[in-house]
């Protein structure tokens, strides 16, 4: 790009990348985005993101976004296309939801090679991200954090900060886990509510207004009632996200029985050919769940 603005590479743009891009833009950065499916790549060109052939073109940007999916896919990308790029001071911001004893290690080992590694995942749905209402949960140096105030203020408005890298990633797996218990809760009590013959949209408004009330139903009530499941966060994410918790819990000898049953779930809807819904679709394997007469 040569119009003077200052270009921020991305590397992933499927739903957050995408997101991401839009705060970006409307910032006024450039955004140079890569992809490993092309068409995610030029459906944003359309909207003004200019398309990388390369994770390597991207990282010559002096400011990288990393939306990718797990933690392999981040220490692959760091380590082998930034780390050979890297020049004096290069920042990298992770909003991906990660092993945070793994990223917390990955930034160690990145910090002598030129790049100041920020971890950056965010709370919310892609949608709430672009609207600028997603929490970004910030951690790592505060120095580097102060230098990449102009993209997190772009990005993340709403964000807080923890001076240990890993510390962003244990805050985003916590809530993930009450997020995902959440959803199981409002699928079970939709299902519930319609086979007492109550009319699941009516009750949804009575349940928004009640001590039962949670975000959840706000974000994901509505595409329950109607089962209109276009992904705001996949189902295979969120199951991917909860086989992360399970992991850290058996690490920290916690046992998590609710989370068990969630698993469960989400695992039955991959099954039925859910994967790339919604995972408010967990509401369909609630309801397959029923017998008698049918929700």
């Amino acid at each position: 790009m040569s119009d003077g603005r200052q270009v921020v590479g991305l590397v992933g743009l499927g739903l957050m990348g995408d997101a991401l891009s839009t705060r970006l833009l409307a910032a006024g950065f450039g955004v140079l985005g890569y992809d490993i499916d092309p068409a995610k790549a030029a459906r944003l060109a359309q909207r003004g993101v200019q398309p990388a052939a390369s994770i390597a073109e991207v990282a010559r940007c002096d400011t990288v976004v990393l939306s990718v999916f797990n933690t392999d896919q981040v220490e692959e990308v760091v380590e082998q296309s930034l780390v050979p790029a890297a020049g004096s001071g290069k920042l990298v911001l992770c909003t991906s939801t990660c092993d945070p004893d793994r990223i917390a290690a990955l930034a160690a080992r990145v910090a002598s090679k030129g790049i100041r590694f920020l971890e950056t995942p965010v709370s919310g749905t892609s949608e709430q991200v672009r609207r600028g209402e997603g929490l970004g949960l910030i951690a790592g140096d505060a120095a580097a954090a102060a230098d990449a105030k102009a993209v997190l203020d772009a990005i993340f408005p709403r964000r807080v900060h923890f001076d240990k890298p890993g510390d962003g990633g244990r805050a985003k797996l916590a809530i993930n886990l009450i997020l995902g218990l959440n959803r199981l809760a409002l699928a079970e009590g939709l299902v519930f509510a319609t086979r007492l013959g109550l009319d699941p949209k009516t009750f949804l408004d009575v349940a928004r207004d009640s001590a039962a009330y949670s975000q959840c139903m706000d974000t994901k009530g509505v595409k329950m009632v109607t089962r209109e499941f276009k992904a705001q966060g996949y189902v295979h994410q969120s199951l991917k996200d909860m086989h992360l918790i399970h992991d850290l819990a058996g690490r920290a000898g916690q046992r998590l029985p609710a989370l068990d049953v969630n698993i469960d779930v989400l695992e039955s809807c991959v099954r039925a050919g859910e994967a790339n819904y919604d995972n408010s679709a967990v509401v369909e394997e609630i309801r397959r769940r029923t017998t008698g007469k049918q929700s």
